[in-house]
């Protein structure tokens, strides 16, 4: 099943062109990685599927993302509902500072100006913390600031958070980067345990990790998608020398 199409996207920034005629199907309720060497496009490609790019001022994105059929940069799509339906998980753990575990899992309903009574919210967050096995470590503390937790738990917290709309894609960018092997482990298992309910595409720096926990892989390089396929068969067989060295450590 197709959750998501892409076809001839180019982006650029300014005069440089960051990705070019990028044309994929990212299959709904898998894993999808997405590696390559540093500024190779993968954060970009990542962020063209909920527009986060509209919000880098030189970015002008051609092409079509299509989710569910309907195009994401069609005019008058209304990007804050499409938020809603894309959730994003950035590198480095970010509880909002001010607010309690229970009010961070609960923002983008605070954001979104959704009103949800007592009985609805404690449902919200207790159903959410679960599904990021978060519940038992803090269910006597949700009226704490989330930044007490430790990182692995923070970035569980914020996965509870970007997971609590429902949404039906979840990206993430390098979410496990910032943490030691522990936490490491674990949200690689809470990922994996995940994609049964959302679709999931993921920026990793971590080509180990690719290996584990997707499904599908997206080699990217100099803006190009090189090759796309199911993990098991671009780890053993690429069907590119440039994937072969990339993977046998030759650059990036």
């Amino acid at each position: 099943m197709e959750a998501v199409r892409v076809e001839s996207l180019d982006v650029h920034y300014g005069a440089r062109l960051a990705l070019a005629d990028v044309s994929a199907s990212l299959a709904g309720r898998r894993i999808t990685a997405l590696i390559g060497p540093s500024g190779c496009g993968k954060s970009t490609f990542l962020r063209c599927l909920n527009r986060m790019n509209d919000t880098i001022a030189s970015a002008r994105v051609t092409g079509r993302v299509l989710l569910g059929g309907s195009d994401l940069y069609a005019p008058g799509v209304d990007v804050t509902a499409l938020r809603r339906r894309v959730g994003m998980v950035f590198q480095r753990p970010n509880p909002f500072p001010t607010m309690s575990i229970y009010d961070n899992v609960l923002a983008g309903y605070t954001l979104n100006g959704i009103r949800l009574d007592r009985g609805e919210r404690d449902r919200v967050v207790e159903e959410t913390l679960r599904k990021v096995t978060l519940w038992d470590e803090v269910k006597d503390s949700l009226h704490r600031r989330g930044t007490f937790l430790s990182g692995g738990q923070q970035q569980r917290l914020c996965i509870a958070r970007a997971l609590a709309l429902q949404p039906e894609v979840l990206l993430l960018d390098e979410p496990t980067s910032a943490l030691d092997p522990r936490a490491t482990a674990a949200i690689e298992e809470l990922i994996v345990q995940l994609k049964t309910v959302v679709t999931i595409v993921q920026v990793t720096h971590n080509i180990p990790q690719a290996a584990r926990i997707s499904d599908f892989t997206a080699f990217i390089h100099l803006g190009d998608l090189v090759e796309f396929g199911p993990t098991q068969k671009l780890f053993t067989v690429p069907a590119d020398k440039r994937t072969e060295e990339y993977l046998s450590g030759k650059f990036g």
